[in-house]
């Protein structure tokens, strides 16, 4: 089984890191689980020159930022459609403010792959079109993990 793990990273104040590792972690240790975790995969697709500058050709070099996000959304989205079994998305106001998460629930829920969503965020704030894109939601990720171990677990 391979999870995608979707949330903010480009407004977050860690980068989206400290959550992903957590789950990840979770996920591998007691299910033996697959993670897909973009805070890590990034490194490993871009060049060690491309992760270093990246964020700063956003405001120096737009045209190369935007060749850059391309290639990122194409890898991540291809991912999603045909490797992932599930998708855990933390939903806060990084994830909100940022495009990327809104895109991965949507081709995840065009491929009929399971989304589950972790969020402390009123369900009224929470846009309806990313609501439509889920099949569970869970207010912490205690419960989220006693659902995937229901679930999944061997």
């Amino acid at each position: 089984m391979l999870a995608f793990l979707c949330g903010g990273m480009e407004f977050a104040p860690d980068g989206g890191r400290e959550w992903r590792e957590r789950v990840r972690r979770w996920l591998e240790e007691n299910l033996h689980h697959r993670v897909f975790d973009p805070t890590v995969e990034v490194r490993l697709i871009l060049s060690a020159e491309e992760f270093e500058n990246f964020h700063r050709w956003k405001s120096t070099d737009i045209e190369r930022y935007r060749r850059l996000m391309r290639f990122i959304i194409r890898h991540d989205l291809e991912v999603i459609a045909s490797q992932a079994d599930y998708v855990v998305c933390y939903w806060d106001a990084a994830a909100a403010r940022g495009g990327g998460s809104h895109s991965e629930l949507t081709m995840a829920h065009h491929k009929g792959i399971p989304v589950y969503l972790v969020t402390a965020m009123p369900v009224e704030d929470i846009s309806g079109w990313v609501l439509g894109c889920t099949d569970r939601i869970f207010p912490d990720f205690e419960q989220l993990e006693s659902f995937l171990a229901a679930t999944y677990g061997e």
